[in-house]
């Protein structure tokens, strides 16, 4: 089979229209001394049985999840995804309008965003959500600069137990888009006295709940004291399951919620892709990034949809632009949006307790083991335990025994030492009681 469709003939009548009497003289300015005089050193050309059963060899080197106890979490989080999730978003009128960028064509493409934005308003108490954007990290990002812009201030204070890679991307942006960042450090054991360091120049303070250690907290009083000061409360969730029992961010007073929507709809995946959720407040909603889908009438008075605002650059001119994130998870999102409609209000409700229920029976289970410390005492479905010695060799130990004990807090954090013994676990409602014996037979073993 050739992988590339042109004919001998189709290449001779592309020369000729642009005056070359060979396929060389397309290439005559580069010097004959840099050309490749033989064939790439790769693999000869296979057929498409040998391809795979090649890959189908490389995959097995992989460990599914499914296919193993598994305690992995820090900002993605396997769930039971239903099955009509991925037969509904791989129909064609779904699968290829993916992200139009003319969506006014497609009704359809632009109502399933409406309903997407309208679940993330409500399950973060907040007043617009947009059409989503590519991730958590990034959406954190985004909304800093916004906040930047909300303030016409340039500093904004990250928590201490705010996820690395979160915390990372806003640097990133930072340092190329003329703004300070305050990173507090990580402390897995006590609150950080975050209200203390606002003043009259911070533009933002963003917070993580449940924060990457486990911890669920009221931001109440941090939201009321940034406001004293005109700043905005920014608040990050990484595990939206969470939404579903923990007080929402709207209800703490947040002025922005950026998160990550992986958890319902979207498996795991070996790390992507991902969904980033973003909401804020109606009187903010000019500076917020991405698409916004709105409900209106056509002609004829019927109800209709439309792309009411879009920030981007590639729809406007690019200094007035408010982020330059060219597209929406539109794929991503649709899943987000099936998952949590066929779970309903009551539905998502007893899901998240079923997953704090988990984490409990865990968390009481490891507690019990000698040498092993809970330090995480208000959690969801997440939580740090302290080893009596360095968690990331045990975490490989158990791995090589099929078992995956939860992120070493020395992945994410290598450059503190001080963190090498903790180990961060997180449980779902696909957690059983034999995984849960099973973590703690393993650990019980290693730690002898």
């Amino acid at each position: 089979m050739r992988y590339l469709p042109l004919t001998d003939n189709d290449r001779r009548a592309m020369l000729g229209a642009i005056g070359a009497d060979s396929l060389e003289a397309l290439f005559r300015d580069v010097p004959r001394s840099v050309w490749l005089d033989r064939p790439l050193e790769l693999p000869r050309a296979l057929g498409e049985i040998e391809v795979e059963r090649a890959l189908t060899g490389l995959a097995a080197k992989n460990v599914p999840l499914s296919s193993v106890p598994s305690f992995l979490g820090c900002g993605v989080y396997r769930h039971h995804v239903p099955a009509a999730v991925d037969h509904l978003i791989q129909r064609g009128e779904f699968l290829t309008s993916y992200t139009p960028y003319q969506p006014e064509v497609s009704q359809g493409t632009l109502q399933s965003m409406f309903e997407f934005q309208t679940q993330v308003a409500l399950i973060t108490a907040m007043d617009v959500a947009n059409a989503s954007m590519y991730d958590g990290a990034t959406a954190c990002a985004e909304a800093v600069m916004m906040a930047n812009r909300v303030t016409r201030r340039k500093k904004a204070i990250l928590a201490g137990d705010l996820h690395p890679h979160y915390r990372e991307t806003t640097a990133t942006y930072a340092r190329f888009g003329d703004f300070t960042v305050v990173e507090r450090p990580a402390n897995p054991a006590a609150e950080d006295d975050l209200a203390a360091l606002v003043d009259g120049e911070t533009a933002s303070v963003v917070v993580q709940n449940p924060g990457a250690f486990g911890h669920v907290r009221d931001f109440s009083a941090l939201a009321e004291a940034c406001h004293r000061v005109g700043a905005l409360l920014i608040v990050v969730v990484t595990e939206a399951v969470s939404l579903g029992l923990v007080k929402p961010p709207g209800e703490m007073g947040a002025d922005i919620v950026a998160a990550e929507g992986q958890s319902l709809g979207n498996a795991p995946s070996f790390g992507g892709p991902h969904l980033g959720l973003f909401a804020t407040r109606e009187k903010l909603v000019r500076q917020m990034p991405g698409r916004l889908v709105g409900e209106t009438v056509d002609a004829e008075g019927r109800r209709g949809y439309v792309l009411t605002l879009s920030t981007r650059e590639q729809h406007i001119r690019r200094e007035k632009a408010t982020s330059n994130i060219c597209t929406n998870s539109g794929l991503c999102a649709l899943a987000f949006t099936i998952h949590l409609a066929l779970l309903g209000e009551a539905g998502f409700t007893r899901l998240a307790a079923l997953n704090h229920a988990h984490a409990v029976a865990l968390a009481d289970r490891l507690s019990a083991l000698p040498g092993v410390r809970v330090l995480t005492d208000r959690f969801f479905n997440e939580l740090t335990i302290r080893l009596p010695r360095p968690a990331a060799a045990v975490v490989e130990t158990l791995a090589a025994h099929g078992l995956l004990a939860g992120v070493p807090a020395s992945r994410l954090w290598p450059e503190r030492r001080d963190l090498a013994d903790l180990l961060i676990l997180a449980a779902t409602e696909l957690t059983t009681e034999e995984d849960i014996a099973a973590l703690a037979a393993g650990l019980g073993a290693v730690l002898q």
